[in-house]
């Protein structure tokens, strides 16, 4: 006769069983590479129909007590056995999704060896448990007694007291991911990094002496191999697992089709900046160059840059000797130098500037608390190579938590409105949970009308914004669920609006923004687990066109979809950028079938892209921080 006991495990294995086919049934991507990870080196190591690849530990086959069934690896059955693979890793970053059964236990191994009875006696083990009602004071995500996270930066008292824990309840997926390199390694829980450990260092060295695995002089010893996934006796599903060798410099393959034979080049060799110079003359510090912003504004031949520091320049293109000075509001921008992200970061002209000489900028306000702005200034009646300092109109200010994260690009789209790209906030994760928030403006892209004025502000809401009728939500919003915007671009053949959305600690993507999208932040961070919020929104999230993970880079600079005539092979492909990495690509989306074709890296030099930009007739160019004036501001040309 069963006990209790077994009753209540036998029904827990029934709910689990129906709730994996359920999952399983309504994910039709799960057991997939897409495109982008195909090109970076992604391998499946389980294929959802079969356990090929995989074996009981010093066995030469998988037990019947692993099923798999709709896709999903499933340790169902007593008895079933540690499951190890056939093929031996040594550096590698491995994501899988897992899903627990209430009060269950298991684990992921690496670096595993069959010298010992047991896989734990050489393999250091990732938790995997049900961190709810799980028996066991080693949590999900930390490496069993000798690594775990440190508390939240942000949250409640309670929350901040303990360490940091990301995991979704037990029947549900969470995606665990772990990188094993020479330079680091790290585990991430569901898009939030734990933390991160040297194997072999000194500090590993001491903390494995204090666990009880200094009793195994072959624990974590081996350089390489098996991944383990443990039978701790309870029901634990598994999908998605898939693995990635790293070079023994820790490198990744570079995601792309080829290299195009295009090249960047000093766009204004020897140009002089009136009012910046590289050396500050009373304290002796070096003052860098920081464009964000290149575009033209009229058929006049000059190109107008706006620098961080509160500055924007114009450009003779005919005679590109000294960049004049169009506008300096330093005084009123909060300087980048105390958080890196915050300055002047928007400028756009007006659809009919050449008539009206209006142009708006976008900065982060000097002083506390932290505020936003939008103004509207006014070309000089007396220079048109001037701005009028005292013109400002303040068209929205908008309340900034934290000091990153600010967003800041703002254009014009072929509508006639402008659209400005915010941030969530800042700090990290997401902590007042804004992405997902109608409520407020963070997190979102606006659209509004500044030709008109309504209810006491100095715009209006078109009337149709998706969210004007929605209760509580902000009607300003055009779309929603993003981090942090780092560069607004409309096709200026189609009109389709493109955007670069920087990723936290394992995604960058690219986002093509339709009215009323949901990108999925901070519930998500491209198509990936992101945390434990519920997902609670009307729209289901927008999946990028591209996403590219923290191998490649680790910022991306989002560009523009190139319409020039002197590169034609570039014609028609969305040029971008990876910050960190410094790596430009081009990548070609096919709108009518909604995918991307092609993805080719372009033969430039690795100096951190910080902006892209165009001239009147569509030639391309790119920013970098600099201390030569020359050398700020790029253009691709044939190699």
């Amino acid at each position: 006769m069963l006990n209790l006991k077994t009753k209540l495990t036998l029904m827990l294995s029934a709910c689990l069983s129906l709730s994996t086919v359920s999952a399983a049934e309504n994910s039709d991507d799960a057991n997939k590479l897409s495109t982008a990870e195909k090109k970076s080196g992604w391998k499946l190591l389980f294929d959802g129909k079969t356990t090929e690849g995989w074996r009981n530990y010093q066995k030469d086959s998988v037990s019947d007590g692993w099923k798999v069934k709709d896709g999903v690896l499933t340790r169902a059955e007593k008895g079933a056995g540690d499951i190890i693979t056939e093929d031996e890793f040594k550096y590698f970053e491995l994501s899988l999704d897992y899903k627990i059964s209430p009060e269950g236990n298991s684990g992921l191994m690496f670096h595993v060896t069959e010298e010992e009875k047991t896989p734990w006696r050489t393999g250091p083990e990732v938790q995997i448990q049900d961190n709810v009602d799980g028996h066991d004071p080693q949590k999900a995500g930390w490496l069993y007694q000798l690594y775990k996270p440190a508390p939240p930066r942000a949250g409640t008292e309670e929350e901040m007291s303990k360490p940091a824990d990301a995991t979704r309840p037990a029947g549900e997926w969470n995606n665990l991911f772990l990188r094993i390199g020479p330079d680091r390694s790290e585990v991430v829980m569901n898009g939030i990094r734990y933390f991160r450990f040297n194997k072999g260092s000194a500090d590993w060295d001491k903390r494995v002496a204090a666990s009880k695995f200094s009793k195994f002089p072959k624990f974590g010893k081996a350089e390489k191999g098996h991944i383990c996934l443990q039978d701790h006796n309870d029901l634990v599903s598994f999908r998605n697992i898939k693995i990635r060798k790293l070079a023994d410099d820790g490198s990744a393959p570079d995601p792309s089709d080829g290299e195009l034979a295009i090249k960047g080049v000093p766009a204004f060799p020897g140009l002089k900046w009136e009012g910046w110079e590289a050396v500050n003359e009373e304290t002796g510090k070096v003052v860098p160059l920081r464009p964000l912003v290149v575009k033209s504004a009229d058929d006049s031949g000059r190109l107008f840059v706006a620098t961080q520091r509160g500055m924007i320049h114009t450009i003779d293109t005919k005679s590109p000797k000294q960049a004049k000075l169009f506008l300096d509001i330093r005084e009123a921008v909060a300087p980048w130098k105390k958080n890196n992200e915050e300055g002047l970061l928007g400028l756009a002209f007006h659809p009919d500037f050449a008539r009206n000489g209006q142009f708006f900028v976008y900065y982060t306000a000097e002083g506390m608390p932290r505020k936003s702005k939008i103004s509207r200034f006014q070309v000089s009646d007396s220079d048109p190579n001037k701005a009028d300092p005292k013109s400002e109109t303040v068209i929205m200010e908008i309340d900034q938590p934290f000091g990153n994260h600010n967003g800041g690009s703002i254009e014009f789209g072929p509508d006639g409105y402008l659209y400005i790209g915010l941030g969530d906030g800042g700090s990290g994760n997401d902590p007042l949970g804004n992405g997902q928030n109608l409520e407020t403006l963070l997190g979102s892209i606006l659209r509004i009308d500044v030709d008109q004025q309504a209810n006491g502000k100095n715009y209006a809401i078109p009337a149709d914004n998706p969210f004007v009728d929605r209760a509580k939500a902000r009607p300003e919003i055009y779309a929603y669920g993003l981090r942090n915007v780092w560069r607004l671009n409309f096709d200026p053949k189609t009109g389709t609006l493109y955007a670069g959305e920087v990723g936290q600690e394992l995604w960058e993507e690219i986002d093509i923004i339709k009215k009323g999208g949901n990108y999925g932040w901070s519930v998500r961070e491209g198509t990936h687990n992101f945390g434990n919020r519920p997902e609670t929104a009307q729209e289901k999230p927008i999946a990028p066109i591209w996403e590219y993970d923290h191998g490649i880079g680790r910022s991306v600079t989002g560009g523009t979809v190139y319409r020039g005539k002197k590169l034609p092979e570039l014609d028609g492909m969305y040029v971008y950028a990876d910050f960190v990495s410094g790596k430009i690509w081009a990548l070609k989306y096919d709108e009518q079938a909604g995918e991307v074709t092609k993805n080719l890296r372009l033969s430039t030099s690795t100096v951190p892209v910080m902006a892209f930009g165009t001239d009147a007739d569509g030639n391309l160019y790119y920013c970098v921080e600099t201390v030569k004036g020359g050398e700020g501001i790029f253009r691709l040309e044939k190699e």
